[in-house]
């Protein structure tokens, strides 16, 4: 199957507006850090280093593709910088491979005679509820029904927020009021949702600031409580991170993990930023897939994650002719 058999024009069109700000300040960097350059010298992966890691790709992981790019280049003895362009796409792509062998063609669950259950964690203000919608949408688009679960409960206003997008989308939502026990309404809802035979349950989850530790402890909390009704639940443990606060939201992500059983990650905002190299970054130093990207604030811009198609897009034009 080609990089783009299942990935539409619309879809990649979407992907390519949304990375704009990101590619034209790579591009522009590296336009400007190969002229006059004819090879691939010491000078021009230097330059190359300074550049990956600015636009919030991370130390650890610019290191690594630096290092790819001079193996080849001494294996090769001569590469012109007109092939730069393939060389990081050909190395980004075969890093992120190696690292998480998990692909995601469309928004697809797994046969079950049970729901597939999403709980969503994150901090306040990285796009959470609005991933939620968008999820909701998508799913419900590709012919699935859905529940939405409100176990944020700390604050009335992401119970009114979720309840806002379950209108929008027109799915239903289990509720309760501010105060409430987020394992109780995270049960409630998985109990509806099997009496119901909904295909999919995705539970908010309060913003909890990631050096929280009692906070970080209720979700473990609401997690028992779904296995009570469901013993894999949840299926995914979905950490939203807001891509324009680059190594922030990598920080995140590192603290997440520690206490926290997450699996899956979804970036957004990516198209308000020029910082979504972190998107490689957070892929390649968490071993835990990037599912879903948020390439624009319409309801349908949000995209399951395809790492040729992003890297495609990322580095789809020739640096020589800047």
């Amino acid at each position: 199957m080609g990089i783009f058999d299942f990935f539409s024009k619309n879809k990649k069109d979407q992907l390519d507006k949304g990375l704009e700000k990101t590619k034209t300040s790579v591009f522009s960097k590296i336009a400007k850090a190969i002229i006059g350059k004819s090879s691939v010298d010491s000078e021009v992966l230097d330059n190359l280093e300074e550049i990956l890691v600015s636009s919030d790709v991370g130390v650890s992981t610019t290191l690594k593709i630096i290092e790819r790019i001079e193996k080849r280049v001494a294996k090769d003895k001569y590469l012109g910088t007109d092939q730069l362009n393939n060389l990081l796409k050909e190395e980004i792509v075969g890093l992120l491979k190696e690292n998480v062998s998990e692909t995601y063609e469309d928004f697809n669950i797994p046969v079950s005679d049970y729901p597939y259950v999403i709980m969503v964690v994150g901090v306040n203000g990285v796009g959470k509820t609005t991933t939620i919608g968008k999820l909701a949408y998508q799913f419900k688009n590709a012919g699935k029904s859905v529940l939405l679960g409100a176990a944020d409960t700390f604050r009335a206003a992401a119970i009114d927020q979720l309840k806002i997008w379950a209108q929008r989308v027109d799915v239903p939502i289990v509720a309760q009021s501010m105060g409430s026990d987020p394992a109780s309404v995270a049960y409630d809802t998985i109990a509806s949702a099997i009496n119901k035979k909904v295909d999919v349950v995705i539970i908010d989850t309060a913003g909890r600031l990631h050096n929280k530790l009692n906070l970080m402890g209720e979700l473990g909390k609401v997690k028992k409580v779904m296995q009570k009704l469901i013993p894999d639940a949840p299926h995914e443990i979905l950490l939203v991170l807001d891509a324009s606060t680059g190594q922030n939201a990598i920080e995140q992500a590192r603290q997440f993990v520690s206490f926290t059983d997450v699996n899956t990650l979804a970036l957004t905002k990516l198209d308000g930023t020029a910082k979504g190299g972190v998107v490689i970054g957070v892929s390649d130093q968490f071993n835990i897939p990037v599912k879903y990207i948020g390439v624009g604030e319409k309801i349908e811009d949000l995209q399951v994650f395809n790492r040729d198609a992003f890297v495609d897009s990322l580095f789809s034009d020739d640096f020589s002719k800047k």
